[in-house]
């Protein structure tokens, strides 16, 4: 069942990435799964991400003007594949910053347990903060270096272990 839920929120990104709609599109690598102090977490492997993002909201103003965005997580080995939209602010030019917050969709397990403990996310839908750091290498391409976490701060159960994924993207600005 996992690959026919990747494939239903690639497909999604997709189309929701065409040319007539977007005005960036990325892909990035990332360790699936890790904590600031060790290399994995309860899952491991790499997570391949696709996505878009949006022109900035104009009318969001008063609230800085976020862009939105959507993009899907595929774990390249038996891992939780995810899709998350939401909005980001992108804070200078050339050097510049992203806080983003979202919403995300999995399809890890709903109840799993290792050695005693309970290693499910809960929730089959989980806030998705995330922040990046981005240097501009053309007027068209960017890179980025982010950090996706995924949780429900134990909101929808008492379940919560969270998720974090860090790793590097390559962004494209559309004409």
């Amino acid at each position: 069942m996992r690959r026919p839920v990747a494939a239903t929120f690639t497909l999604a990104a997709l189309v929701m990435s065409s040319p007539a709609h977007a005005e960036e599109l990325w892909v990035g690598v990332y360790a699936h799964d890790v904590t600031p102090i060790s290399a994995t977490e309860f899952e491991s492997g790499v997570d391949v991400q696709l996505g878009w993002r949006g022109k900035a909201f104009e009318a969001l103003g008063s609230i800085g003007r976020p862009a939105p965005y959507a993009f899907v997580g595929v774990n390249a080995g038996s891992g939780t594949d995810y899709a998350a939209a939401g909005l980001s602010w992108r804070w200078g030019s050339s050097v510049y910053v992203r806080p983003g917050i979202g919403i995300a969709v999995h399809d890890g397990p709903l109840y799993a347990v290792r050695k005693g403990r309970r290693v499910d996310l809960g929730s089959r839908v989980l806030f998705e903060p995330e922040l990046a750091v981005g240097v501009q290498i053309n007027p068209r391409l960017t890179a980025e270096l982010s950090w996706v976490h995924m949780s429900h701060a134990t909101l929808f159960s008492r379940q919560n272990r969270g998720m974090d994924n860090i790793g590097a993207r390559l962004v494209w600005r559309l004409p």
